[in-house]
């Protein structure tokens, strides 16, 4: 079974303060699971588990593009083997990375990116710092983020200011 955690931070610019920073900061990387609000998706092969900030509605950008590929976020996770893969936004990097293994396996990987939204008659930034935990386990355990550290950290910060 693929379990999935994703958390989002999202803030504009009026948040850059120094408290706002350590505010981000000092959020957590990782949460149990808790049924519901994470439910199972994709014909029951995976457990999605989705946090996110007050200010954000709770869409998932997810798709199956072909039976055993999933595309969550900028991840590509195939089904067959469980190997995760990473999309830079970046034109100057690689394109795709593969960072690893998922099969009993968890690996966080963090990126962070802005993008212009229009609310209110105003367009602005809006700026993220998205974090995911990934594994494939046989059986659930809603502790798996918490009992141990990740096999992999992998971390793609660019500066957005």
């Amino acid at each position: 079974m693929l379990i999935l955690q994703v958390i989002i931070n999202q803030w504009d610019k009026s948040q850059r303060t120094k408290k706002h920073i350590s505010d981000r900061l000092n959020r957590p990387n990782r949460y149990p699971i808790i049924m519901p609000p994470a439910f199972y998706a994709f014909e029951n092969r995976c457990v999605i588990d989705q946090h996110v900030g007050d200010n954000q509605d709770d869409s998932l950008k997810y798709s199956q593009t072909t039976k055993n590929n999933l595309i969550f976020y900028r991840f590509k996770i195939n089904l067959n083997n469980n190997i995760l893969k990473y999309n830079h936004s970046s034109g100057t990097k690689e394109k795709i990375k593969k960072i690893g293994s998922l099969d009993n396996n968890w690996i966080q990987c963090r990126y962070n990116w802005r993008f212009s939204t229009f609310k209110n008659k105003m367009y602005y930034w809006l700026y993220e710092d998205i974090t995911l935990n990934a594994i494939c386990i046989n059986t659930l355990d809603e502790n798996v983020f918490l009992n141990i550290e990740p096999v992999i950290i992998y971390e793609d910060f660019e500066f957005i200011d």
